[in-house]
């Protein structure tokens, strides 16, 4: 149990008080034996037992009593229910905020979501506990803020609702170079999350460097995880997955690909899609009846005048998470559908640039320019979209392009050389090459998010019908996308550098069949080429989070002109809404993730603080209770009832008038 005054516990040994007192009054008697008295105390032996039995009584209840005042004094607290933790007051308090999109996901009976909830919580937690310093940790690169007092958690835009995901790892990570850098003493660490897999990130290979690092302070370290896993009941969120400016004619029309998902099976739903663009409202109907439903290719007609680049909005109906009920978009005249092909192996160039080549929209051009090793200073790098690599990875002056390339957004994917090199780009080098006796198939790969993902209709990427003849290991700092059996890397992501994919077999026929089962390959090129392309042209999507952080700040004109004007102006790019940067447009949404990524289990969650004092408080979006409660009425209640008992059987017993043998004789004779 908990104490704000646990130096008040050094007194319970005065528990024993009335013990000794009852000790020291009998020593004041003596025992002399007297003849007359033997009969009395034969007569009074019947009743010699319930006299002892209520003298302990009496001496128990006092015992008590003092127990109950001492606890009291120390103002012991009860945190959640049935949830005690152990520890006195803490040195420091660092609150780990979790301000993700599914965070604002309301009560079904409305009121407050769950961040607005856990930071009321948390405000009267430590109002109650009284830390000497009370951090807020809501940025992994800038590590603990400290605040004046715990109140300003709950009045910090920094501390608000943001629409980009949580590095909950991150967020540790800094807390524990606070803790050691400042030598801080005992300190708890409150999380406040709803243990979404996509913030948690429980396969990071970091969580084990972090749980190691906080075992081995000196300091004790306590962790409380204030948890809301429930998710929003009957939620459903809205996506626009794609947006193109087409003119026929001389009309002008946007094509836009919208989704609305929910993660649970539900009823059947007929939901009305609002889209706004240029002040100009219209609405669409989409029958919703498994967990998502897509509207392909709708047209909405523009004004001949409209001025481009644009942007517009569309949205459902409120429903449990107002986060997801939005989706902003932004427009321009396409960018060319411009790809760069670099190929030692002429059958792998000859499937490379066929791939590159076919445009997925009807009349839509594509164009493919076939580089040689020394020809890269000549490439169109400034209209080119997208990079395929099929050599020795770039060394030198080619490497410094390419990475020109890549961090202007544009998209490279790297396939094995017929002779690897030790060169690395990116973090990632290729080892030796495989061949296997006979074809493997990917045994798993990623179907969320990056380019493997599953297509707008739900429906997954044919991988598993590839036949691999010989791969090549990809070595260094990689995410893998896709796998072939054995744990062996097919298709993976530099962790490093964003935009930079590797492919561990080749085109060529007597690689794989990636030629002979064309989708695979060509769903990965196109979507790095539309990837690509998103940077080119005036209007641009972005996720919330890093990259639109990076873009915000190499924007000093970054300005809103549309959606919610909450946060300040230094958490640019990590709020939803439509940004204007110069002459060119953003739109700026939550990730993908957020739509799709379920609670992560509590054993897994366990798991990641295992060896470390750990507890959760489990809580629901507008619960009214505090998650810690001063208990010292409770002790005084005790105290009073313990000295009431103790008054009752102290009370002198009521005993019958004796009658002498004269009194008898005089009743007898008058009757």
């Amino acid at each position: 149990m908990t104490f704000l005054q646990p130096w008040v516990l050094f007194a319970l040994p005065l528990v024993g008080l009335p013990l000794i007192i009852h000790l020291i009054n009998q020593r004041r008697f003596q025992t002399v034996p007297w003849a007359a008295m033997m009969f009395l105390l034969s007569a009074r032996a019947l009743s010699r037992g319930y006299s002892q039995l209520r003298h302990w009584l009496i001496m128990l209840l006092r015992m008590l009593a003092v127990a109950a005042v001492i606890l009291a004094v120390g103002r012991p607290l009860a945190r959640g229910w049935l949830a005690l933790a152990g520890g006195g007051r803490p040195d420091s308090a660092i609150v780990v905020l979790d301000r993700s999109p599914s965070m604002q996901a309301r009560d079904p009976a409305g009121g407050e979501s769950k961040l607005d909830t856990g930071r009321r919580q948390l405000v009267e937690s430590l109002r109650t506990l009284g830390p000497g310093r009370v951090m807020l940790a809501t940025d992994a690169g800038r590590g603990p803020v400290e605040v004046p007092s715990p109140e300003a958690i709950t009045e910090l835009a920094t501390a608000g609702p943001v629409a980009a995901a949580t590095d909950l790892p991150g967020l540790l990570q800094s807390a524990y170079e606070f803790i050691r850098e400042n030598g801080a003493g005992t300190t708890e660490i409150w999380i406040c999350s709803d243990q979404r897999a996509n913030d948690w990130r429980p396969d990071d290979g970091a969580w084990g460097g972090i749980r190691d690092a906080f075992a081995k302070l000196p300091q004790q370290v306590r962790f409380q995880l204030l948890s809301f896993p429930a998710p929003a009941v009957g939620n459903v969120g809205v996506r626009v997955g794609g947006v193109r400016l087409e003119t026929v004619g001389r009309d002008r029309q946007l094509v836009v690909t919208v989704s609305v998902s929910r993660l649970e099976e539900g009823p059947r739903l007929t939901l009305p899609l609002t889209f706004e663009i240029s002040g100009v409202t219209s609405a669409v109907d989409i029958e919703l009846s498994g967990r998502e439903a897509v509207l392909k290719n709708h047209v909405i007609p523009l004004e001949r005048t409209a001025a481009t680049p644009g942007f517009g909005t569309v949205s459902i109906p409120a429903d449990a998470d107002p986060a997801d009920n939005e989706f902003f978009f932004a427009y321009d005249e396409p960018a060319p559908r411009r790809s760069l092909v670099l190929a030692d192996d002429p059958a792998a160039r000859r499937v490379l640039e066929l791939v590159a080549g076919i445009a997925p929209e009807k009349d839509a051009v594509a164009t493919v320019d076939v580089l040689a090793a020394g020809g890269l200073a000549a490439a169109a790098w400034g209209d080119a979209a997208v990079l395929l690599w099929q050599a020795a990875l770039p060394e030198g002056p080619a490497a410094d392009t390419v990475r020109a390339f890549v961090d202007r957004g544009g998209q490279v994917i790297f396939f094995p050389p017929d002779v690897p090199t030790s060169a690395a780009f990116a973090g990632v080098s290729w080892g030796a090459w495989t061949t296997h006796a006979a074809a493997v198939a990917p045994e798993s790969w990623r179907t969320d998010q990056d380019l493997l993902a599953n297509t707008l209709a739900g429906g997954a990427l044919p991988l598993g019908e590839l036949e691999v003849k010989r791969s090549c290991a990809v070595a260094g700092d990689a995410v893998p996308l896709a796998s072939l059996p054995g744990a062996a890397t097919l298709v993976a992501r530099s962790s490093e550098v964003e935009g930079v994919t590797f492919c561990a077999t080749t085109p060529a026929p007597r690689d794989s069949s990636l030629a002979s089962e064309g989708i695979v390959l060509y769903a990965l090129v196109q979507r790095a080429i539309d990837r690509g392309r998103s940077v080119l042209g005036a209007g641009r999507q972005l996720d919330a989070g890093s990259a639109a952080v990076a873009v915000a700040q190499a924007n000093p004109a970054w300005t809103r002109i549309a959606g919610p004007t909450a946060g300040g102006s230094t958490e640019a790019g990590l709020h939803a809404g439509v940004f204007r940067a110069g002459d060119r447009l953003f739109a700026v949404n939550r990730p993908l993730a957020e739509d799709v990524a379920a609670a992560v289990g509590d054993d897994r969650v366990d798991g990641l603080f295992r060896g470390l004092g750990f507890s959760r408080i489990s809580g629901r979006a507008g619960a009214a209770d505090s998650i810690v409660q001063e208990t010292w009425r409770a002790f005084l209640i005790a105290m009073l009832l313990a000295l009431i008992g103790e008054g009752l059987l102290s009370l002198p017993r009521q005993t019958v008038a004796a009658v002498t043998p004269a009194g008898f004789r005089q009743a007898e004779a008058a009757a």
